[in-house]
């Protein structure tokens, strides 16, 4: 497995994507996340501390269970490859050494308490006027203007309000009511969320900077992050007014599935078994079982039906059908022990089965050992290594930093202060910043990567929403595409029936319109302001096509199973070949270095394998709730957007290319890094809390009944004055008095109880009277919300502009969610270069067939009929 070092040096002798930036971070649980990303990619992370240390020091897990700031595996984890520095910064004299500092530096993070910076003098606009150079950027709970700027936030309230809570929990009752809240999925998603945005807007402001010489100030709330990160509930809603209900490890939908969709092992351990999905074929999996004499029926009622399609298109199967096929299949899972489920054969058949994985069980696992997925770094004064969580993804040109461990309270603060010598003004091309070549954006300013095109055969969300932040910072995206193969046109958010005049005055959910391939909402939010081709590469006229519009670009990115590509004539090697400095980014479920590069994957398969669905629900023996959408396809958008920009940087100043070869459980696996930490440094294996916080000492902690159907409010407090605040904001005086919710330690052993008593307050009272209530005595609160609640009744996210209104050509004028990440210079704009929603099919094929390779409209005719294009 990879080591870490004991200095700044990269892995091996690789020097990593950001090898030349310095980051000074001054930041809480809001923000390291985002600095662990770009300490990985390589950059001198400078990390600011008080004297009493950062107040993550302070939550756990710790090592040996035992509460110490230099023991906290949350700390060890998020701030790996850092530098700590102490400064005093309410003393004139800290303030001057941190501006001493940033003169250093390219960027400044920071995550303080609104009012923190102004008060010392710090402010965005004052750092700019003074270092010019610099990019500032700040992570706020919920931004630093609109009604909700002053409220308080935290992990669970920020799931809450944003929409993850309120799509993952447990099955209804028969009658369809819910008896158990819904569920957050735990593990500090929020700042991750928010994290993966900023850094890919960190990485685009510095694009800019490159070339201009030009800093700029961005800005990031959480909750405008968060609320943006449910898939397919938000398009519904917008399009047709459907709202979505949770169910047990499966995605949340319009209806509640009777399919369970994963079986219990004889020793009550979970897999996940979907049924089969695009060319593989139903007999695969009646020739599967066979092999173990339990296909019951299946070959009869099945086995000739052919290749099942891609996901939501096709004709479906019968219910009852498809509730037999799944009870035969649960039948053989019934049968084995979770070590001995035959889950890798099944996947060389075709089949996308997985266990439910803890997070240590991946850190066994030889292929993300291989892969640099999970590792060892030293630690020196401890004399033994830990496991680590480590990299996204595998490059050959400029791997992950794999360490050194994350500092000791101020250990590097001499060594800084005495080297803070200011930098030169940055070396750049005689440019301005509005180039007059800089496309404009309607927010009437120029794009960080206007100058950047991307050929894109990537599909679906985890590859296809990557394409989508950098189209909004203005890069020139060439989606290609070819009606054999799809992506999300059918059955995904579709636009009703009627359009945009019936959605106006819709009172119930409308049906869809699956008339064309250009109605999806789906593919509106996720391919707007892209251009679209249509291209056969199998045909040998359509693969010297896209050999030639390699030539024209700077990324080529793709998202299908390893091999797929080279078996076309497209691989790497052919590319580089091309164009030496292209650089090609590939994203799968597994990855293709390693042991598992053929097995399928979709968003539920990876978050079973890399642990993410086993993590979130009831304690044990409860079942998993896991995540009601493919969070991870998410991840895998934002792990190869920000792939994509950490490339170009590396390309900036190395004249290099490079490949790139992600996947969605690397990413779900670096979301896991502290509970691997604490297996490796403690023996334990992740245990599921439910809505209680396992680190971060709160109680109450949870989500809570309030007046209604399904209706909900999360309350957090962590520690004895916010208590005491809630004890006397809802007047129950008798909370004060019980012996059991004296302190916070006693509250701690005796949530059941408390718990109640909270819902006994909360039940008959309106979610957001309570929410405002408890908000504005300085108590973390927010309503669990859905898709209606953000679109129609959420003003700060209204006062965020979290949509923008686009027109696709035939789909016509709808609100998509913007990029959530403010950029003062080169402000995102969703629309993209074109300012146009997604393209239909084949839209743009005249123009860019023109354009990159001179084709005339006659010759873009003849390739059609030819069946090229």
């Amino acid at each position: 497995m990879p080591t870490g070092g004991s200095a700044l040096s990269d892995s091996g002798s690789k020097n990593g994507n950001l090898a030349d930036i310095r980051v000074v971070e001054w930041c809480d649980e809001q923000g390291e996340y985002c600095g662990r990303l770009l300490s990985g990619l390589g950059a001198d992370v400078i990390k600011i501390e008080s004297p009493e240390g950062s107040p993550t020091r302070r939550i756990g897990p710790f090592l040996h269970d035992e509460p110490d700031p230099e023991g906290s595996l949350f700390f060890w984890n998020y701030n790996l490859g850092k530098r700590s520095v102490v400064l005093d910064l309410e003393a004139s004299g800290g303030r001057e050494r941190l501006l001493e500092i940033l003169a250093t530096a390219d960027v400044f993070l920071e995550s303080t308490p609104p009012g923190t910076l102004e008060a010392l003098g710090l402010d965005a606009e004052s750092l700019r006027a003074r270092f010019p150079q610099l990019v500032v950027a700040r992570i706020s709970a919920f931004g630093d203007t609109g009604p909700w700027a002053d409220y308080h936030g935290s992990d669970l309230v920020h799931l809450a309000l944003g929409g993850p809570v309120m799509n993952c929990g447990y099955d209804p009752r028969p009658d369809g009511s819910y008896d158990l809240p819904p569920i957050a999925p735990q593990n500090w998603h929020a700042y991750h969320i928010t994290g993966e945005q900023m850094a890919i807007g960190l990485l685009g402001a510095l694009m800019h900077r490159r070339e201009t010489g030009e800093g700029q100030v961005l800005s990031c709330a959480v909750h405008d992050a968060v609320s943006k990160c449910t898939e397919l509930d938000l398009m519904s809603w917008v399009m047709r007014a459907a709202p979505f209900r949770r169910q047990t490890c499966r995605h949340a939908g319009e209806r509640v599935s009777a399919l369970p969709m994963m079986g219990n092992t004889k020793d009550g351990r979970w897999v996940l078994i979907l049924p089969p999905m695009g060319s593989t074929g139903w007999g695969n999996l009646v020739e599967f079982l066979a092999r173990y004499g339990m296909e019951a029926d299946l070959a009869e009622r099945i086995g000739g039906m052919g290749a099942a399609g891609a996901p939501g298109s096709g004709p479906g199967l019968d219910p009852e059908l498809m509730n037999h096929i799944t009870e035969v299949t649960l039948r053989l899972i019934r049968k084995f022990t979770y070590a001995e489920v035959p889950w890798q054969e099944a996947q060389e058949m075709g089949l996308m089965w997985v266990p439910l994985r803890k997070p240590h069980e991946n850190a066994l696992d030889e292929h993300w050992q291989v892969r640099g997925s999970v590792g060892e770094v030293d630690h020196p004064e401890l004399s033994r290594p830990f496991t680590y969580a480590l990299s996204k993804w595998v490059s050959d040109e400029a791997p992950w930093r794999t360490g050194p461990k994350s500092p000791r309270l101020g250990e590097h603060t001499d060594e800084i202060l005495e080297s803070a010598v200011p930098r030169p003004l940055l070396a750049v091309p005689a440019k301005p910043a509005t180039s007059s070549d800089a496309r404009q954006s309607r927010r009437g300013k120029s794009f960080a990567l206007h100058d950047v095109r991307i050929l894109d055969f990537t599909w679906y969300l985890a590859s296809g929403g990557a394409p989508r932040f950098l189209a909004g910072m203005g890069a020139d995206v060439v989606k290609v595409e070819w009606h054999q193969n799809p992506d999300l046109r059918k059955n995904m958010g579709q636009a009703p029936i009627g359009g945009a005049e019936a959605r106006r005055g819709a009172t119930q959910p409308l049906p869809p319109d699956n008339s064309t391939p250009n109605r999806s909402g789906q593919f509106m939010n996720i391919r707007s302001g892209q251009r679209g081709i249509s291209l056969n590469v199998r045909h040998p006229k359509g693969l010297e096509l896209a050999k030639r519009m390699v030539e024209t670009a700077d990324i080529v990115a793709e998202g299908f199973s390893p091999g797929v590509m080279d078996k076309w004539g497209l691989g790497y090697d052919v590319m580089r070949s091309i164009k030496p400095d292209i650089i090609y980014v590939q994203q799968s479920g597994f990855g293709s270095r390693g042991l598992y590069g053929k097995y399928r994957t979709l968003g539920p398969v990876a978050q079973a394998l890399a642990s993410t669905s086993e993590m979130s629900g009831l304690p044990e023996p409860a079942a998993p709730a896991g995540w009601g959408y493919s969070y991870l396809d998410w991840f895998g958008a934002y792990t190869l957007a920000l792939a994509m920009l950490a490339a170009l940087h590396h390309r900036a100043r190395t004249g290099e290319g490079q490949w790139i070869d992600s996947s969605q459980c690397d990413a779900g696996i670096f979301l896991s890094g502290a509970a691997i930490l604490d297996w490796s440094a403690n023996g334990r294996s992740y245990a599921r809390t439910g809505n209680r916080s396992p680190y971060k000492p709160a109680a109450p902690h949870g989500v809570y009944p309030c007046a209604g159907e399904d209706r909900w409010v999360a309350i957090a407090c962590f520690d004895d004055t916010q208590w005491q605040t809630l004890v006397a904001t809802t007047g129950r005086d008798e909370w004060a008095r019980d012996p059991r919710f004296a302190s916070l330690e006693a509250r701690l052993l005796h949530q059941d109880a408390l718990d109640e008593c909270i819902s006994t307050y909360t039940r008959d009272r309106d979610r957001y009277e309570i929410m405002h209530a408890l908000q504005a005595v300085g108590i973390p609160a927010g309503v669990c919300q859905d898709a209606r609640d953000r679109c129609e009744g959420d003003p700060q996210l209204s006062a965020l502009d979290w949509m923008t209104e686009l027109t696709g050509t035939e789909i016509g004028t709808w609100p998509i969610p913007e990029l959530p990440v403010k950029m003062s210079a080169t402000p995102p704009f969703i629309g993209g270069p074109i300012d146009r929603g997604a393209p239909a099919y084949g839209e743009d094929n005249v123009e860019v067939y023109a354009e990159l390779l001179d084709l005339s409209a006659d010759e873009v005719v003849a390739l059609s009929d030819e069946g090229v294009i």
